[in-house]
């Protein structure tokens, strides 16, 4: 099957891949909700995968809310599903990706908001 339609099928399902980042160097954020990792333009132009309600790509101040450059570890996961180390990390209903090990800081009360109107799931870091 070409690549894309193995690319629109994997949207129509729900299971498209995250952008993989651009640059692994200082510019790396991870989303304070669900620790996917991208560079601040990523998340600037397209948002979060896993979070559209945050609407980055709209309000780019909401990049610098609901990301963090401050983090620990990084993992790729290419099958949330199936994947041990995803389950484990809390993140096998996302989307493939890259992933931070942890953040340590909380989103803001008004991004927490958001995450409760949208009926999803926010699990705070455990604290240090």
């Amino acid at each position: 099957m070409p690549r894309d339609s193995l690319l629109k099928q994997e949207i129509k399902m729900g299971s498209a891949p995250a952008q993989i980042p651009t640059s692994f160097g200082h510019e790396l954020r991870a989303c304070l909700r669900c620790r996917l990792v991208k560079t601040y333009d990523q998340f600037r132009e397209s948002g979060c995968e896993n979070c559209p309600f945050f609407k980055m790509e709209e309000d780019h101040e909401r990049v610098v809310e609901c990301t963090t450059p401050n983090f620990n570890g990084i993992i790729s996961v290419m099958d949330p599903t199936r994947s041990w180390a995803a389950r484990w990390l809390r993140i096998g209903k996302f989307v493939p990706g890259v992933y931070t090990l942890a953040v340590s800081e909380p989103l803001s009360e008004e991004m927490k908001g958001i995450c409760d109107d949208e009926r999803v799931q926010y699990i705070p870091p455990k604290r240090l």
